[in-house]
Order: structure tokens, then C-alpha cells, then sequence
């Protein structure tokens, strides 16, 4: 089964915090997009079919990305992160595993991604997400755990109760499925929250509820999943890529 490993990588947004036209994705780092770094850390966990979910000037992001053996499907408006996976239900397949990753996450690795599939597959995991632990989880999605350490929930952090919110366990929006029931999944949840979007995490409670392992890998360092959202956080990236050489 480890064969059939797939990559939706949601690069949809317009990231109005960059203070650009351009959509956020192809914003460049030494010469290359930021979703180039996330295609090629997927790459080298071996998936062998990649998907771009794109929207906003997505005709920029399909001529502007170096890496173009890849799919695009379009967003056509911006509904959630469990929208736009939706979007790319056709390219899923029923087979396999899919990774879920970011198109302005320049500083994941193939090697982070491929310790979460090992994690993934050793654990017998039905979905793992990519999770870390940070001194400042504002804003974040938190992960939440049971007195034994066993995954419960993930829950945004608008939506979080008081003690929820201690947990400095944070979601990175990042993770591996079992593709058949990503599928099924991905038919049940409801835009049932603050926002009125259709939140990917929704999809661990549906599989979680059916009796299926949901966990989280937790990294110690929070690096790896750090998103670029304006011009500080770009020169931010740079300098740890330079320095990774």
C-alpha cells in the first residue's frame, strides 16, 4: 500500500497580509516559490502525484511555479480547508494515503514528512496529523489529549473553551489520511462553526467517531511548519533556508 501515496497542496489563498497582487504561493525564496519548496519536500516523501489546489490568479501560480508536473484544481471560492480538498475529490482516488500540506509552508521537509508517514503506518493510523509544541499557541488550532496522552480532538482556537486553550499542542494543518476514508469523510462534515467553513479537522472527529485510530506526530521544533503570511515572516524563511544550504 505504502506505493500509492498522493499530495493535495492548498494553494488557494490571496494573503492579503503580504501587501502584494501576487498571490501569497509565489512569493519567492532564492529564486523559487514558496509552494516549490512544499512540492518538492512531498516529493521526496514520496508522493508520486501531487495536487495544487489553486484560486485567486491561479493562471499566476500555474505559469509562475517551476515544478509543472503537477495537478491544479480550482477552488472557486474560499470555504475552508475541508472545501478545498473537496475541490480535489476527483484526484484523490479511493487508494492509498494522502498527504495534506500548504502552499506557503517554504520549510517543510521531506524528511519531517517522511518520519509523520512513518509514524502514520507503525501507529496503524487511519490519519495523522502533523502537530508541534510552542511556547505561544495564539491563534492556532490546538491539539487536545486525554489524561493518558491519547488524541482527542483538534479544535480552532475561536472555537476553543478556556481550558482547551492551555494546550500548546498546535495543529500545523498538516497531515497524512488513509485516502478511502479522507473520501468519506470529506462528505460528512458541516460548516458548523464561527466561520461557516468547512474545516478539515472536522474530518478527524467523523473518523474518529467510526472506531479509526486519529493521532498526532508532534515535533519538538516548530520550524518545519511555519507559515510565510507578510513580508517579515518571507525574510524569516529565507534566512533558515540559507542557513540549511
Amino acid at each position: 500500500m505504502g506505493e500509492n501515496k498522493k499530495a493535495v497542496i492548498l494553494a488557494a489563498g490571496k494573503g492579503t497580509r503580504m501587501k502584494s497582487d501576487l498571490p501569497k504561493v509565489v512569493h519567492r525564496i532564492a529564486g523559487k516559490c514558496l509552494v516549490d519548496y512544499v512540492i518538492e519536500a512531498a516529493r521526496d516523501a514520496g508522493a508520486t502525484d501531487i495536487c495544487l489546489v489553486v484560486g485567486y490568479k491561479h493562471e499566476v501560480v500555474e505559469q509562475e511555479i517551476s515544478h509543472k508536473d503537477v495537478t491544479f484544481t480550482f477552488q472557486p471560492e474560499q470555504l475552508g480547508t475541508g472545501h478545498a480538498v473537496k475541490c480535489a475529490r476527483e484526484f484523490l482516488g479511493d487508494e492509498g494515503e494522502t498527504l495534506i500540506l500548504f502552499g506557503d509552508t517554504p520549510l517543510i521537509t521531506g524528511e519531517t514528512l517522511r518520519r509523520l508517514s512513518d509514524y502514520h503506518r507503525q501507529k496503524g493510523n487511519t490519519v495523522t496529523v502533523l502537530s508541534a509544541l510552542v511556547d505561544d499557541p495564539t491563534g492556532y488550532g490546538r491539539i487536545i489529549r486525554d489524561p493518558e496522552g491519547n488524541f482527542v480532538k483538534s479544535v480552532e482556537h475561536k472555537d476553543a473553551n478556556e481550558e482547551e486553550l492551555l494546550s500548546k499542542e498546535i495543529n500545523s494543518g498538516m497531515y497524512i489520511f488513509d485516502t478511502g476514508q479522507l473520501r468519506l469523510a470529506l462528505d460528512e462534515i458541516l460548516p458548523n462553526n464561527a466561520q461557516g467553513e468547512y474545516y478539515l479537522p472536522d474530518t478527524l472527529t467523523v473518523i474518529k467517531n467510526k472506531g479509526m485510530r486519529v493521532d498526532a506526530f508532534a515535533l519538538e521544533d516548530a520550524t518545519d511548519i511555519t507559515g510565510v503570511n507578510d513580508q517579515v515572516q518571507l525574510k524569516e524563511a529565507e534566512e533558515i533556508i540559507k542557513k540549511r544550504g
